[in-house]
Order: C-alpha cells, then structure tokens, then sequence
C-alpha cells in the first residue's frame, strides 16, 4: 500500500449566524468544529469529515483560506 502525502489545507471558519432554530445536528456540527458563539473562529486542517461537516453548515460560518 502506498502512503500518499497530500499538502496539508488549513482554513480559517468563523461563525457568523446564530444556531437559534436550527437543527440540532447543526448546532452539534459547529460545536464539533470548536464554534461556541457568533465571531468565534477556529483555524483547521481540512480533510475529508472535516469538509463533510463545513458543507453541512456552510450557511452559518464563513470560510477563509488560512
């Protein structure tokens, strides 16, 4: 089996809306992502769960390339 070695992709995600009346998935997705309040920000190395869970709360944070 080969090792594959991929540069590693880190971005920059904000939470810019509230979680009040979302789904309760949602609210755990951002909570998972280290998102506790509106303006809180997180740095992370982007990987495939980690792209899973962004596209799934895409309306609620806002994603820069870090």
């Amino acid at each position: 089996m080969k090792n594959k070695i991929k540069s590693s992709k880190s971005i920059k995600i904000t939470q810019i809306k509230s979680t009040i009346g979302k789904n309760s998935i949602q609210k755990k997705h951002l909570l998972s992502l280290g998102l506790k309040k509106i303006g809180s920000t997180k740095e992370i190395v982007m990987t495939k769960p980690i792209e899973g869970l962004v596209n799934k709360i895409k309306h609620l944070i806002l994603i820069e390339k870090g």
